[in-house]
């Protein structure tokens, strides 16, 4: 195979809310969204989305670029786990890794969106993770939110550390973040490329309000080849150890319906390009094509782009984007 995502997948169900107010938060970090306790509170719609999850998400979007695609990861025996196999074996995602547990549940979240941000309601099984003893040796390896176990991702770093020729692509979740980076260090050191947004880098670092070629410099500190930082409406930022670039926002055709995923299709893209052979600097003008498309659609997948209609809407994007120098 090309490209073996691995990690947690959940269905996401999504509540548009309608009656919701936002306000900074007490503490002064982000805002709160509030709505009346006690009360009755109508909603817009809601709406079921299967097999969606950091790897998930990217593993469809590898999977529809063109590449020969696999997912690792863990379902329960439930009406929910069938219809996450049948999702991906619709998307050309082989499932034949995704393990089936009688006992446990399926991991189920619910996405709160009002406007076009969302706040996520997680609650996630406590799998026995393992690497499959069949595993295919792909080209590419993409580990996201792979569960709590520190042994699972020790196990991740020893496999690649075996085969050098798979490359990793790392998108730490918050989980992993919350590991620690010392206990990760084989795991960072063991990756092509390592990805994250901005703020996601600073808690990785333990530092406050960096720049963020300071934030490039002292992830690809840890050990990866490749840094990736996003950072919103700035666009995204990759070094490589040789030159800091940086990638802005493709703009948006009409205003976004939902960012859920973005991030997600900014990542995988990016590291599929690269899977297709293309130079870090193509392949950084493909991340926000695809990231533009999803937020025009609800949940993380809908919008993904075949490769088709992500080239041509590259053609098509005006003068001002552009990879450069940061």
């Amino acid at each position: 195979m090309d490209f073996i995502a691995i990690g947690d997948t959940t269905v996401d169900e999504f509540i548009k809310l309608r009656d919701a107010e936002v306000h900074p938060a007490p503490d002064g970090i982000g805002d709160v969204i509030s709505m009346r306790w006690g009360d009755k509170i109508p909603y817009d719609f809601s709406v079921l989305v299967p097999a969606v999850g950091n790897a998930a998400n990217a593993a469809v979007s590898a999977a529809r670029l063109g590449l020969s695609t696999g997912f690792v990861s863990n379902v329960g025996d439930d009406r929910y786990g069938k219809e996450i196999i049948d999702t991906f074996e619709k998307e050309r995602v082989d499932p034949r890794y995704i393990r089936t547990h009688e006992r446990l549940g399926t991991n189920h979240d619910y996405v709160l969106l009002f406007d076009a941000e969302r706040t996520i309601l997680v609650k996630h099984e406590d799998y026995p993770y393992a690497m499959p003893g069949d595993l295919a040796v792909p080209k590419w390896f993409y580990l996201s939110s792979a569960g709590r176990s520190e042994a699972f991702h020790t196990e991740v770093a020893s496999w690649v550390e075996a085969h050098p020729g798979t490359k990793l692509a790392f998108q730490p979740s918050t989980f992993e973040i919350a590991m620690g980076a010392d206990k990760l260090a084989r795991l960072y050191a063991a990756s092509e490329l390592v990805a994250c947004n901005k703020e996601e880098a600073e808690r990785i670092l333990g530092i406050d309000a960096a720049d963020v070629k300071t934030l490039l410099e002292k992830m690809r500190a840890l050990g990866p080849k490749t840094v990736l930082i996003t950072d919103g409406p700035n666009g995204g930022y990759a070094y490589d150890g040789s030159e800091m670039l940086r990638v802005p926002m493709y703009p948006d055709t009409k205003p976004p319906v939902d960012r859920t995923g973005a991030g997600d299709a900014t990542t995988s893209t990016i590291v599929a390009a690269l899977a297709l052979g293309l130079p870090l600097r193509e392949a950084l003008a493909w991340g926000p094509v695809n990231a533009m498309s999803v937020v025009q659609e609800i949940g993380a997948q809908k919008g993904l782009l075949s490769r088709d209609a992500l080239e041509k809407l590259l053609s098509e994007a005006p003068a001002s984007y552009r990879v450069g120098p940061i």
